[in-house]
C-alpha cells in the first residue's frame, strides 16, 4: 500500500496530526528533529533527492510539506515557502510574459496589488471580476472579452473571498477555465484543507498563507504552494530555488506544530463565528453581518454543498459608518486590533483603512477573525462595545 493509499483511509483530523511523522522504529523521537545546516557534504554529480545546499531542499521541510500535501489529498508534497505572498508570487509565475489573468475584485490586497505589477512590468493583461458572479466569470474567460483578444492564461480564485466573503462555485469555475485553456489557482488561506478541498474539483494550483490558521499562533510567518501535476510541482520548486523565496527551519517547525492541533481549533473557531454572526444578526447595533454560515447569506447555499463548514471569518458593519466600526474596535478589550488572521486570539480590523484595499469594499466593514476563546466573553466584549 502506497502512502497516499493508506493516507485515503484516514480522516483530515487524524492526517494532521499522523502525517509527516518519523518512520517508528525503537528510539526513534516521535517529532522529527531541526536540521540546522545550509550545507550537505557532496561530492560528483548530483543525484535527485540528494541533498546538498538548502535553498534547495532541506530535512525541516519534508514533515510539513508531506503533512500539508496529506491534508490538501495531493499526490505530492506540498513546497513550503518564506511567506504567503512568495507562495502567491510563485504560482503566479505560471502566468506568462503577455499573458492574460483573471482574478476576484475582493481578494486579498497584495495580491491585487502583486497583478498590477505583473501587469506594468510583464505585459500581463489583469481582469477583476465578481468571482461569485458565474456567468460573469465564465464571460470573462473567452478571448472575446480581453481588449487584445488574448486567451486567458490563469483564472485566480479566493474562496470565501478576502475580507467579503463571496464563495465561488468551484467546480464550475475550474471546469470554465480548463475550457478556456487556462491554469486554475485558488487560495484556500480562509477555508483551510479541513472545509474545502480545491484539488479535489480538479483545480491546479493552491496556495496557503500558512502564517494564517495552519500554523494558527501569530509567531511565523510562511506560505505554502501545492499542485497534484508533477511538471508543475516542479516548475514552481525551481522558481522557489531561483528567486530563494526560502523558509527557516524553527519557522517550519513551528508551523508544523501547530498543524497539529488544526482540527481542534477550526472546530471550535467555525463553532463560535457561526455563533456569533447569528447574534450579531439580530443586534439593534448592527447594519449587516455576511458569514457563510447564514442562512440568508448570499454563498449560505453554495458553501454548504461543497465546504464542510463555513470558516472563521465575520464580515460586520456596525451603525455609525466608518467613524463608528473605529470606534467600536477602540471599545473593544477582548478582541485584538490587528492585520492577520487565523491565530488562536480573536481579531478585529477595519479593512478600508487601508488606501490599497479594494473600493467596492465597504468603508465600514470590518473583519473579524474568531479564535478560541470562550464564546460568552467574546459576546460580551462586542455586544457592550456595540451598545456604546
Amino acid at each position: 500500500m502506497t502512502q497516499r493509499e493508506h493516507d485515503a483511509d484516514l480522516s483530515r483530523e487524524t492526517l494532521a496530526v499522523t502525517a509527516g511523522r518519523p518512520a517508528r522504529t525503537q528510539g526513534a523521537p516521535v517529532n522529527e528533529p531541526v536540521v540546522l545546516s545550509s550545507t550537505y557534504v557532496s561530492q560528483g554529480v548530483p543525484q535527485p533527492g540528494e541533498m546538498m545546499y538548502a535553498r534547495a531542499d532541506t530535512e525541516t521541510w519534508g514533515p510539513f510539506e508531506a503533512t500539508l500535501g496529506a491534508l490538501e489529498g495531493s499526490a505530492h508534497p506540498a513546497l513550503v515557502l518564506g511567506s504567503g505572498m512568495a507562495a502567491i508570487a510563485a504560482a503566479l509565475s505560471l502566468v506568462p510574459h503577455g499573458g492574460r489573468l483573471v482574478l476576484p475584485r475582493h481578494a486579498y490586497q497584495v495580491t491585487l496589488g502583486y497583478a498590477r505589477d505583473l501587469a506594468g512590468r510583464s505585459d500581463v493583461e489583469v481582469e477583476q471580476v465578481d468571482i461569485a458572479d458565474t456567468d460573469a466569470v465564465v464571460a470573462a474567460l473567452d478571448p472575446a472579452a480581453s481588449p487584445t483578444g488574448r486567451a486567458t492564461s490563469m483564472l485566480w480564485v479566493e474562496s470565501p473571498t478576502n475580507p467579503m466573503l463571496e464563495v465561488a462555485d468551484l467546480p464550475a469555475l475550474v471546469a470554465a477555465g480548463h475550457a478556456a485553456g487556462a491554469l486554475v489557482a485558488v487560495d484556500n488561506t480562509f477555508a483551510t484543507p479541513l472545509v474545502q478541498r480545491p484539488l479535489e474539483h480538479g483545480a491546479d494550483v493552491v496556495v496557503h498563507s500558512v502564517t494564517k490558521y495552519l500554523a494558527g499562533h501569530s509567531d511565523v510567518v510562511l506560505g505554502a504552494v501545492l499542485t497534484d501535476d508533477a511538471a508543475l510541482r516542479e516548475q514552481l520548486h525551481g522558481y522557489r530555488t531561483v528567486h530563494g523565496a526560502l523558509a527557516g527551519p524553527f519557522e517550519v517547525y513551528l508551523a508544523l506544530r501547530g498543524m497539529r492541533t488544526l482540527a481542534l481549533r477550526v472546530e471550535r473557531s467555525q463553532r463560535t463565528a457561526l455563533d456569533l454572526a447569528q447574534r450579531l444578526a439580530a443586534h439593534p447595533g448592527v447594519v449587516e453581518v455576511r458569514h457563510p454560515g447564514l442562512p440568508g447569506d448570499p454563498g449560505h447555499e453554495r458553501a454548504t454543498a461543497q465546504m464542510a463548514g463555513y470558516g472563521s471569518i465575520i464580515g460586520l458593519r456596525p451603525a455609525g459608518g466608518a467613524e463608528g466600526a473605529d470606534r467600536l474596535v477602540a471599545a473593544l478589550r477582548l478582541w485584538v486590533p490587528a492585520t492577520s488572521l487565523g491565530g488562536v486570539e480573536s481579531s478585529i480590523e477595519r479593512r478600508r483603512r487601508f488606501a490599497t484595499e479594494s473600493p467596492t469594499v465597504p468603508e465600514d466593514l470590518l473583519r473579524l477573525s474568531v479564535g478560541i476563546e470562550d464564546v460568552e466573553d467574546l459576546w460580551r466584549d462586542l455586544d457592550r462595545a456595540l451598545r456604546g
